[in-house]
């Protein structure tokens, strides 16, 4: 059996990694590099994550260790010190493990908002369903403007079928404790996390990519899709590929329009399903910036963007010496007035608001750049299961199985685009 895994990103190679020695294969990725959000840069000697800040870390120990092998040598681990920008000060995150850190009046009002909570029923949405496990207190000074600033969609209009281990409850007794300021962690699979000791995340991709071979093909932009006679035919305007199973990791968005004989209904159906586009301004700062931080999050709508990643701070080779670095992300809705904006226009957004809460000195930026991700996030809007639902059943009916964030339109991490990798390994071996 040949296999064509359409797209070369971390699920992509992740499943090729799998196969590599077990079955024929193939990795077609459009870009001239393999590796597609886990890819990296080096320039003026920063070296930065094309999108966000990744870290690799994971609950699933097996999909750590796989992970962490795959790495070898090249790895190096950092306790998560992670802060909010709050009224001008650092609070710890999550929001709920710092109250301590709050005006007296604002972690009482917290506090009691949890403990003696009046939202009751059972939620139907987002918003709806922080009021219910967090009270109005958490609720109103961090988590709904948080959210509503990097979903751009009110969070009565979401769904909360996401949120479980993104967003987890935490016990009443470490709520009390945060508030007397007796130190508590939230998130624990998070505090420590791994990242490569040299280049960027996409170290890992690479590291995938040396062992697969020359089983990924790039620069072969997909333009059609069709099935004949029990075997699948990829072409890019100039050549043609048959396989006889085809795994897809591109953005179903993408996918619908390839694949010959699509249904309107199916297409609708995508077109219904909501995503946010990323972008990431990379600075290099000329000194020390002092700021012993993983990432800092902003929930102020008056500040453009959501959150800091202190990239330098990740591993030592990652800014020169006597230097740092810093990536700032923010997100938009596909035809926003943000998404209209030059790449000039977005510094000079953001620049100015960096340096007036103390995060950067402006006369010492060394180095900048701006770096846009069509396909960032997943949004759960009201009606994401059921539009969901009609383009996967219409695909797995068709037999092209969906790996990855985009391709099944999951809000997942790498490690869960490993598992997804190794699961589905095991299923087309068998």
């Amino acid at each position: 059996m040949t296999i064509g895994i359409l797209g070369g990103g971390i699920s992509g190679l992740a499943l090729g990694y799998f196969l590599r020695g077990k079955e024929d294969f193939e990795i077609l990725e459009g870009t001239p590099v393999c590796g597609g959000l886990c890819r990296s840069f080096i320039e003026n000697g920063f070296t930065f994550d094309y999108a966000s800040g990744h870290i690799i870390f994971s609950k699933d120990k097996g999909v750590l260790d796989i992970m962490l092998k795959i790495l070898g040598d090249n790895i190096i681990k950092n306790k998560r010190n992670t802060k909010i920008y709050y009224k001008g000060k650092f609070v710890k995150y999550p929001f709920e493990n710092g109250l301590s850190d709050l005006p007296p009046e604002e972690n009482k009002e917290c506090l009691e908002t949890f403990l003696n909570n009046p939202f009751k029923k059972t939620p139907q949405n987002f918003k709806e369903w922080i009021y219910h496990n967090f009270g109005s207190g958490i609720a109103e000074k961090y988590l709904i403007p948080y959210n509503e600033k990097i979903w751009k969609t009110p969070a009565e209009e979401m769904t909360h079928s996401w949120v479980d281990g993104r967003v987890p409850k935490p016990p009443a007794e470490d709520i009390i404790k945060s508030s007397k300021g007796i130190s508590t962690e939230g998130y624990t699979h998070q505090l420590y996390f791994y990242y490569p000791l040299k280049g960027g995340i996409q170290a890992m991709t690479d590291a995938m990519l040396a062992q697969i071979g020359d089983n990924a093909k790039t620069n072969f932009r997909i333009k059609s899709i069709k099935k004949k006679g029990g075997k699948w035919f990829v072409s890019d305007g100039k050549e043609e590929h048959a396989y006889d199973k085809l795994v897809s990791t591109i953005a179903l968005f993408d996918l619908v329009n390839i694949v010959e004989g699509v249904p309107e209904e199916v297409k609708k159906a995508a077109s219904n399903l909501r995503y946010n586009s990323v972008i990431g301004i990379m600075l290099g700062l000329d000194y020390d910036n002092g700021l012993d931080l993983s990432w800092l999050y902003f929930p102020q709508n008056e500040i453009p963007f959501h959150r800091i990643v202190f990239q330098s701070n990740y591993s030592p080779n990652l800014a020169p010496d006597g230097k740092s670095s810093i990536m700032v992300e923010l997100t938009y809705r596909p035809g926003d007035g943000v998404a209209k904006m030059s790449d000039e226009q977005i510094l000079n957004l953001v620049i100015p608001k960096l340096e007036e809460v103390n995060m950067i000195k402006k006369d010492k930026i060394v180095y900048k750049k701006v770096c846009r991700n069509k396909y960032g996030y997943v949004v759960y809007t009201l009606g994401y299961e059921k539009n969901l639902k009609i383009v996967m059943d219409y695909f797995n009916k068709l037999g092209i199985d969906s790996l990855g964030r985009f391709a099944e339109f999951k809000y997942i991490n790498t490690d869960a685009c490993v598992r997804g990798a190794l699961d589905l390994s095991k299923k087309l071996l068998s």
